[in-house]
């Protein structure tokens, strides 16, 4: 197998301790030591930044970091004739942006990288009086959209600061060789900005790009947005970010979402269905064997919630739930396991478990005499994932907001009868392996853990099925695997021309060489420059 060279793209994760997507990406790197892995990542705090990095494998040759949250004035200034250069670029990125006019927003984008490749930093041009008038200008424009058009100056404001923010990676050293430039693929670990340097790449030097997306960038903008911000920014920030997400998904030569939840969203935004392939994220189904090969371990009056304590997982909701229940199984438990908490909501839980269960504490330190408990991943009690699972013969997820619910895929392989609120990829992963019921719906889900707690041979069923699906589905094999024979596919594609379904390798070298045995005519391959779209 031939050696590849990946550039490895993330924000806000690997190779930082604390990070999203860390596991996968580790899995991923630790999985392929045949190849060799550059990985450049942009951090989003301080904080993430002083907790360092994880060990990393003799075959990650490089590590460039840059970050997102600290100001990035390098002192550089234009001169006159650059400074109509960075303007003419910039009207046609914001024009694009308001108008909704993708070719111009992507003339814009790289003639801005252009000149920051040929120039330096942009952090004074882009936070200048000059870039505010523009986007104003743009925001006036016939053709823009009315929501932008009542944008007034703290709206453009805070605009532009936050595309000098999403921008700085144009400014970066990362592509000349031996830099992202030489790499044989890049790997963007997320769309938006971790993807912006793979498009330059890509651009300027003609390297295949390959796109993953587990929960989709876009998506995570628009919920993320604050509902008191001003709707003229909102809609101005959602616009760009819309028209990015648009030129990553055109541009890419394939795109792997974690599900077909990720998928439709990629397709909705432009995507090609051929340049599609969906790769689930691989879980260590030896971490969960124990559990899941015991099927009579586990308290069957026991109801388990594993996950981050967050708003987004309406934990209120399954209280509410619970009290149901609890009116109809008295000996019914609910075990709460936390692998992070949001401190303000865990007090909400706390507080409203012990207005439902006012006789009884709701205390991690009284389990065993509550029917609530809020206990932690790594505590005595649940010393790992697998423990917590097996706490109980039924797993509960009550999300209003997900993308691929890692914690109900390891309760699968957990052999863990399941109740899910439909949300994200939630039907996708269950496949008909668990009960699935509305979100924000306390009275439906009751009544199918009810179902479950009543019919204890029906849950023990549904979770020999759940953990069989998840072993087909959801290991780290499978998934280091997909990513291998994509790697190997864009090399071929990028280096060779093969035809699209033909899988690299897959022939000997001698069938292709014609005629007789002679010493073959080398001929050139078509330069970087003219594989760039």
């Amino acid at each position: 197998m031939p050696l590849v060279r990946i550039g490895l793209l993330t924000e806000g994760g690997y190779p930082y301790v604390a990070g999203e997507a860390r596991l996968w990406c580790e899995r991923l790197v630790r999985g392929l030591p045949q190849h060799r892995f550059e990985l450049y990542a942009l951090s989003r705090s301080a904080e993430q930044e002083e907790r360092g990095h994880v060990p990393l494998p003799e075959h990650v040759t490089r590590v460039s970091t840059a970050p997102l949250w600290a100001p990035a004035d390098d002192g550089r200034t234009h001169s006159r004739r650059e400074r109509r250069r960075f303007t003419a670029a910039f009207e046609e990125l914001v024009s694009g942006v308001c108008a909704t006019d993708p070719e111009r927003f992507a003339a814009g984008l790289y003639g801005l990288a252009q000149l920051a490749g040929e120039q330096g930093g942009m952090y004074a041009a882009l936070r200048s009086e000059t870039a505010v008038r523009v986007v104003e200008s743009a925001c006036r424009a016939p053709g823009a959209g009315r929501a932008v058009q009542a944008a007034r100056v703290p709206d453009l404001l805070e605009f532009v600061d936050e595309l000098e923010r999403v921008l700085r990676p144009l400014s970066l050293d990362w592509y000349e060789e031996p830099g992202l430039g030489a790499a044989d693929v890049c790997h963007a670990t997320a769309g938006g900005v971790a993807a912006l340097p793979g498009l330059l790449a890509k651009r300027f030097f003609g390297v295949p790009l390959l796109v993953t997306e587990y929960g989709v960038q876009l998506r995570a903008h628009y919920l993320g947005q604050a509902p008191d911000a001003r709707p003229a920014a909102r809609a101005l920030l959602a616009a760009f970010h819309s028209r990015l997400a648009g030129e990553i998904y055109a541009r890419a030569d394939l795109l792997t979402p974690g599900n077909a939840h990720a998928r439709r969203w990629q397709e909705r935004c432009g995507a090609s269905r051929d340049r599609l392939r969906t790769v689930y994220p691989g879980m260590e189904a030896d971490r969960f064997a124990a559990v899941g090969e015991d099927p009579e371990c586990g308290d069957p009056d026991t109801l388990v919630w594993v996950g981050r304590i967050e708003p987004a997982k309406d934990l209120i909701a399954l209280l509410h739930a619970f009290a149901e229940i609890r009116r109809a199984a008295p000996h019914t438990r609910l075990r709460i396991f936390a692998t992070a908490v949001a401190p303000g909501y865990l007090s909400d839980c706390r507080s409203l478990a012990a207005q439902l269960f006012p006789d009884e504490a709701a205390d991690a330190r009284t389990v065993g005499e509550s029917p609530v408990s809020f206990e932690e991943i790594g505590g005595p009690e649940a010393p790992t994932s697998a423990e917590a699972y097996g706490a109980g013969r039924i797993v509960v997820l009550s999300s209003v907001i997900e993308g691929f619910p890692i914690t109900l895929a390891e309760a699968m392989l957990c052999g863990r009868g399941t109740v899910s609120t439909d949300v994200g990829a939630v039907c996708e992963v269950i496949g008909g392996t668990g009960l699935v019921v509305p979100p924000r719906n306390p009275r439906a889900l009751a009544d199918a853990c009810l179902a479950l707690l009543r019919e204890p041979e029906r849950a023990q069923r549904l979770g020999a099925a759940a953990r069989a699906r998840a072993l087909e589905l959801f290991t780290v094999e499978q998934n280091v695997a997909a990513f291998r024979d994509s790697y190997l596919r864009l090399l071929a594609r990028g280096a060779g021309g093969r035809p699209e379904g033909e899988v690299p390798f897959a022939r000997p070298a001698e069938a292709v060489v014609p005629g007789h045995w002679t010493t073959p005519t080398w001929v050139a391959p078509a330069s970087g420059s003219e594989a760039a779209v």
